[in-house]
């Protein structure tokens, strides 16, 4: 018997390979670039954030992280492991700076005042719930990614073959 938790465990989430998704997130950039604004994009403080700042085009532009992001990404180094230099969003740092730069964030300081000061700015989430109609809009994002860390239907189903288990919902 194999049993395990899965958050997408349904047939609608089938992700698309990382190269499309990244591919996606940098065309995204540039544009936001060329029209003089912040890419302001969200993902999970641990896992998500690293992900984005080890796959996305650095030679687009900087690319900065919120101050929970720049303390997971310290610990990680720290580990040993490499990930790109990406300074924490400071007061110190002067607004065109952070013009047409990426900025990677949690979830949760989408909301608060601290995002104010990159405006103009274009939201952007990563998130296997951008997979379903609805999510961009009501997470308030001008752009949504299907980026998740969870195991997607076809390898969840391959996996029960692998171990001849049985499907099971509960």
């Amino acid at each position: 018997t194999f049993i395990t938790e899965s958050t997408f465990g349904l047939p609608i989430y089938k992700w698309k390979p990382q190269h499309e998704v990244f591919d996606e997130i940098n065309t995204w950039w540039k544009k936001n670039k060329s029209e003089g604004k912040t890419s302001v994009i969200t993902g999970y403080t641990l896992g998500k954030s690293q992900r984005i700042l080890k796959n996305v085009d650095h030679s687009i532009g900087k690319i900065f992280t919120h101050g929970a992001v720049d303390t997971i990404n310290e610990i990680l180094r720290l580990q040993g492991i490499d990930l790109p230099s990406a300074p924490r969003v400071t007061n110190d740092i002067p607004k065109e700076d952070l013009q047409g730069s990426l900025v990677i964030c949690p979830p949760s300081a989408v909301g608060s005042p601290w995002v104010r000061r990159f405006l103009p700015f274009s939201l952007g989430v990563a998130s296997g719930w951008m997979r379903l109609r609805g999510t961009r809009r009501r997470r308030g994002a001008d752009r949504g990614f299907v980026l998740s860390d969870h195991v997607d239907w076809n390898d969840l189903n391959k996996v029960i073959k692998l171990t001849g288990a049985q499907r099971v919902f509960v």
